[in-house]
C-alpha cells in the first residue's frame, strides 16, 4: 500500500509540473469549462485507467483539440467522469482489444496520454515530432518509471518513436517495423501498435487481413499472459 501511494504521490507531481509549464503555443487542460478536466495526472485519460500497480501501461499520442472542446457549451459529463469518450471508436476498439487478449477491463491498466497539452485545431490535427519527444522525456518515460508496469503498449508509430528517441535507441522505421521490433527498457518489455482509432485500424487491417488481432495476440504471447487470470505467467 505504501509504494502505491508514493507512485501517487509522484504521478501528482508530474501532473503539478504539466499544469504550471504549458509549452508554448498549445493550451493547458485547465483552461477549458473552468478547469472541469483537471486532475492530478498527466492525462485526463488516467481517471479511468488509474492503477499506479498495472501490470499493462498504455500510451495514446494526446488526449484532445481546442476545436473540440471550444465547440462543447458546457463540460462534457464523459470527459469530466472518464477523460475520455465512451462512444468514440478509439476507445471502444481499445477495450475490446483489452477484453480479447489480455481478459481485462480498462480499469485494471494504467493509461497516459504521451503528449498532455492541448493542441490547436481539430482533433485530427498532428503534433510536430519535436513536441512529442519533449513530453514523452518529460512525462511519459517518467511515468513508465514510476508505474513500472510489465508491459507498455504505444498506442500509434508517432508513440513509439517519441519514446524511441527519448532513450536515444536506433528509430524503428514505418509501424509494420515498430510492430515487429519491441524492446525492453527497465523489466517492461515496450511494443508497438496501430492506433486503436478507426483509421489506425482501417489502416492496419487493409486488404481484408486482420493484422490488428494478429498483432495483439503476438503480443499476448510475447509477454505470456495468462488470460483466465487476468495477468502474467
Amino acid at each position: 500500500m505504501y509504494e502505491s501511494i508514493r507512485k501517487r504521490k509522484r504521478i501528482a507531481e508530474l501532473a503539478r509540473h504539466r499544469r504550471e509549464n504549458v509549452f508554448p503555443g498549445y493550451n493547458g487542460i485547465g483552461d477549458f469549462h473552468s478547469g472541469a478536466y483537471e486532475c492530478d495526472f498527466v492525462s485526463p485519460y488516467t481517471k479511468s485507467a488509474g492503477n499506479v500497480d498495472a501490470d499493462i501501461m498504455l500510451v495514446l499520442r494526446d488526449w484532445c483539440s481546442d476545436d473540440y472542446l471550444r465547440q462543447q457549451k458546457r463540460a462534457d459529463s464523459d470527459l469530466v467522469r472518464l477523460g475520455h469518450d465512451s462512444e468514440l471508436d478509439t476507445n471502444k476498439n481499445l477495450k475490446s482489444l483489452l477484453s480479447t487478449h489480455f481478459g481485462i477491463g480498462l480499469e485494471q491498466t494504467y493509461a497516459t496520454n504521451l503528449f498532455p497539452f492541448i493542441k490547436p485545431g481539430p482533433m485530427s490535427a498532428g503534433v510536430p515530432f519535436a513536441d512529442l519527444k519533449k513530453a514523452a522525456e518529460i512525462y511519459t518515460v517518467p511515468e513508465i518509471e514510476i508505474v513500472a508496469p510489465r508491459l507498455v503498449v504505444c498506442l500509434g508509430a508517432d508513440v513509439y518513436r517519441a519514446i524511441l528517441k527519448t532513450l536515444e535507441l536506433p528509430p524503428a522505421g514505418n509501424l509494420d517495423m515498430a510492430i515487429k521490433s519491441p524492446f525492453c527498457f527497465g523489466d517492461a518489455h515496450v511494443w508497438a501498435q496501430s492506433h486503436p482509432g478507426r483509421l489506425g485500424q482501417n489502416n492496419r487491417n487493409r486488404g481484408g487481413v486482420n493484422r490488428v488481432a494478429e498483432d495483439w495476440r503476438r503480443m499476448a504471447e510475447a509477454v505470456a499472459w495468462d488470460v483466465s487470470q487476468g495477468r502474467p505467467e
